[in-house]
């Protein structure tokens, strides 16, 4: 594929999601407040009731709802907010695109609920976890964060430099630490 076929499909994935329409689920305050027995597990698997979701467009219409609020994730109409438990992070980054290289590239995620991010100072990547396990994460929107998957987190560390003892990612102009030697 050619770097120009490469650099039109980054920029016609930033155009859909720069068009794409989210509920404002930050405006919602409902009054009734509640439960459901909804569950991601780290791999991003969606379960109500003990049994994965397995229809993607309802899984994609729950995380367009999704919201972090103080006393933890939760589904959000106006009408109604229950909570549901995340085992880690709500969504997880299965591909990374990239543009440019060095210090002028920017890394373009998409998520396992069809959300694209780029990593920059409002959308930052960081790195939990241990040297030996590291978990790392990049911020999609309103604190909800995608673990990067480990094949996408290799691809990752391809495009890094290494800067004295670190190890660091450059998105947008935005430096991120992804390890220390």
């Amino acid at each position: 594929m050619s770097a120009q076929t490469v650099d039109n499909l980054f920029e016609s994935l930033l155009a859909l999601e720069a068009d794409r329409r989210r509920p404002p689920v930050g405006l919602w305050q409902p009054t009734r407040v509640g439960r459901i027995d909804i569950r991601i597990a780290p791999d991003g698997t969606w379960f109500h009731e003990g049994d994965p979701i397995r229809r993607a467009a309802l899984v994609r219409l729950f995380a367009s709802i999704l919201r972090r609020d103080p006393d933890g994730f939760c589904l959000v109409t106006p009408a109604e907010k229950l909570l549901i438990e995340v085992d880690d992070a709500p969504f997880v980054a299965v591909d990374m695109e990239a543009q440019g290289s060095g210090r002028a590239q920017s890394l373009l995620f998409r998520t396992n609920v069809d959300d694209v991010v780029v990593a920059d100072t409002a959308h930052p990547i960081r790195v939990a976890g241990t040297p030996e396990a590291p978990r790392p994460y990049v911020l999609v929107r309103d604190g909800l964060e995608a673990l990067i998957a480990r094949p996408v987190y290799y691809r990752l560390i391809e495009r890094t430099v290494e800067e004295g003892a670190e190890l660091v990612a450059y998105s947008r102009a935005a430096r991120f630490v992804l390890g220390r030697f």
